[in-house]
């Protein structure tokens, strides 16, 4: 995969599909979106319980997004939709690839999400993976954490599908600005890896104050499987 092979007219369609998902079919309300920039290069950096979380966030950000799913969904029958809607694949084994793209599409002014726990838990961000990281400090962009509560509860499988109008919310914090200028790489990636860990766990918590969804808790039974 290639930064040419993305189609950057992809979100102009697909965010008004996933607009009309979050607010037709379910019932989604979205807290606090001016906090994400009108213009330039964000990252866009959220929990993730549930399945339906990329598409969620497509449709509750103000700005066409190129978010990183995994290649499970671009290898399934409805792939080409993804293709099209200008998404960027990720092979979980090796997300490099998927991160270059990632980098070139915020120099060009772009919004890029991410999920930097890497894959469906319980959301409350105890594990983040460095990618996130790497592309604030490669870009300069500012880190935007999102907070995606209701997807998924207590007692739902990580593969649960909300019900028709069921109450979701997207909660958007304030831009995380990194000064990574008077830093080596390392010190860097290690300065952005604190404060976004940080931020992002801190928000999640305000997110559930705000609305009063607490994160799922996955039972020993495989509930959460």
């Amino acid at each position: 995969m290639r930064a040419e092979d993305i189609y950057r007219w992809g979100p102009s369609w697909s965010r008004r599909v996933g607009w009309v998902l979050d607010h037709v079919w379910w019932n989604t309300v979205v807290h606090d979106a001016e906090n994400v920039p009108a213009s330039g290069p964000v990252i866009i950096a959220s929990n993730h319980t549930g399945i339906i979380d990329g598409p969620l966030l497509h449709g509750a950000l103000p700005r066409d997004s190129h978010i990183i799913v995994k290649q499970e969904f671009f290898d399934s029958p409805i792939g080409f939709l993804m293709t099209w809607a200008g998404q960027i694949p990720v092979d979980r084994r090796s997300g490099r690839a998927a991160l270059t793209v990632a980098r070139q599409l915020l120099l060009e002014g772009r919004v890029v999400g991410i999920f930097p726990e890497g894959t469906r838990g319980r959301g409350d961000l105890t594990s983040v993976r460095a990618g996130v990281a790497w592309l604030a400090v490669q870009t300069g962009a500012p880190v935007v954490p999102a907070a995606i509560l209701g997807t998924r509860r207590t007692g739902n499988k990580r593969g649960h599908v909300p019900w028709p109008r069921s109450r979701l919310h997207v909660v958007y914090g304030e831009p995380i600005n990194l000064d990574t200028a008077d830093r080596t790489g390392r010190q860097a990636m290690a300065t952005a890896m604190t404060a976004i860990g940080a931020g992002m766990k801190a928000h999640v918590e305000h997110a559930i104050e705000l609305t009063g969804v607490d994160l799922p808790v996955d039972s020993e039974l495989g509930l959460g499987e």
